[in-house]
This record gives structure tokens, sequence and C-alpha cells, in this order.
């Protein structure tokens, strides 16, 4: 009996583990949608970078807000998802004047979020936001 036990545990066990990995890497579903939106309109009006955090010509990942935001021109500010198209991973910062995500290379345009290079297809979804002063905040 102890045999089967232990088989029934380690089983168990793999599946959890394997559902917790897959979740990890899934690209989130309409829970992690929802979240998302809601907290996107809890923060309007609240100050997400200054101007001067944005290099021309770069970007910077606002991790706690899900965005990343750019400045193509000088003082041409963009924001969008920080979320890949591709699976769901969030995307480490720009380079080269792309948005840049780590997990599989997809490369975004950090002008408009379209798609540079794969294995991604859809662009990054722009997120409203509104410069006064040298704040950076949801439009």
């Amino acid at each position: 009996m102890s045999g089967v036990a232990r088989r029934t545990v380690v089983s168990a066990a793999g599946a959890a583990g394997l559902a917790a990995a897959l979740a990890a890497c899934g690209g989130g579903g309409t829970e992690d949608k929802g979240a998302e939106e809601q907290g996107t309109e809890e923060q309007a009006g609240a100050t997400l970078a200054r101007t001067g955090d944005i290099p021309v010509g770069g970007g910077k990942v606002i991790a706690g807000q899900g965005l990343v935001i750019t400045q193509p021109k000088a003082g041409e500010f963009k924001a969008f998802s920080s979320k890949c198209t591709h699976a769901g991973c969030a995307v480490s910062g720009v380079k080269d004047g792309v948005i840049v995500c780590p997990c599989h290379q997809s490369h975004f345009d950090m002008s408009d979020g379209s798609v540079k290079s794969g294995p991604a297809t859809s662009p990054l979804p722009p997120t409203p936001i509104q410069v006064v002063g040298d704040e950076i905040s949801f439009g």
C-alpha cells in the first residue's frame, strides 16, 4: 500500500509543479486584463515618471503599472503595455530604438509599438498618457 500512496503523492506533486510552471509562462487570461485595467483606472492622474527619467531615443519600464514609456524624439512621449504579445512576458527595456522582450527576443518599435522582429506578431497596445510640466501620468 505504501508504494501506491507514494506514487500518488509523487504524481500529485509533479502535476502541481507543472501547473505552476505553466501558469508562470502563460499569457494571462481575462483575469489578468481585468486587474490591469482596474489598476489603470484607479491610478488616473498619478505620476508615472518624470520627463527627465525617460531618455531621448530610449525608454523606461514602469513595472508596477505594466507600462513602458518611451521618448522617440525630444519632447514626444509614448506609452505601451509592457506585456509582450507573444507569451505575456514583461519587456525588459528599450535599446537601440526598440522595446525588447527578454523571453524570446521579440522587438517592438519604440515610437508605435509595432513588431520589428518576432516571434511576436501583434504590436504592444498603446496606453494613453499625458505630460504636464515634467510629470507623466495616465491620460
